[in-house]
């Protein structure tokens, strides 16, 4: 889990908020999709309930919770040639620090969520249960989606605190040497 937490004495959770539809749009999702056997409705109505769901979700993750808990937020855009580039912005250095609580939780659920809709596509699959296959693909790619965008905008971060720390570092040096 490669984050930026800082060792600040701060409150438990700074962004209660955040946090609660953080889970309950993922637990919302998960919890319909696993009653939908047992509901009197048909395929179609539970597909569009489940896939709404996600879509909140990957919304609420991408948009909201990223940026408060862990000062992180990405987006891809498709280039003039018709390629992707994947864009990130992270805290500057000196900025509000991220509070520890909020960032284990966030990275916690992040990479649990699509563990858990594996599992459930697995029960899936057993039951040959094809057409409610298709929501664990879709929840899969969803969360996958915003757990690869999360893990390249936290290294990009390191990668351009590692590039800060290496320029100050020399215009330091050239300081002192000046001086001297």
């Amino acid at each position: 889990m490669a984050d930026q937490t800082t060792e600040q004495p701060q409150e438990a959770a700074p962004h209660p908020t955040a946090l609660v539809f953080l889970l309950v749009f993922k637990s919302l999702a998960m919890v319909y999709y696993i009653l939908c056997g047992w509901l009197p409705l048909n395929f179609v109505v539970n597909f569009c309930i489940v896939v709404f769901l996600l879509m909140c979700d990957f919304w609420t993750v991408k948009n909201v919770s990223g940026r408060l808990m862990v000062g992180l937020r990405w987006w891809n855009e498709v280039s003039e040639r018709g390629g992707n580039e994947w864009k990130f912005e992270s805290l500057q250095e000196g900025q509000r620090g991220v509070n520890t609580f909020d960032s284990r939780m966030f990275w916690l659920v992040l990479y649990a969520t699509p563990v858990v809709w594996v599992l459930l596509g697995i029960i899936a699959f057993l039951k040959l249960n094809v057409d409610y296959l298709l929501l664990v693909v879709i929840a899969v790619l969803l969360s996958g989606a915003n757990l690869v965008g999360y893990f390249k905008c936290s290294k990009a971060a390191q990668n351009q605190l590692k590039g800060l720390r290496s320029e100050l570092f020399a215009q330091g040096l050239k300081a002192y040497f000046r001086g001297s």
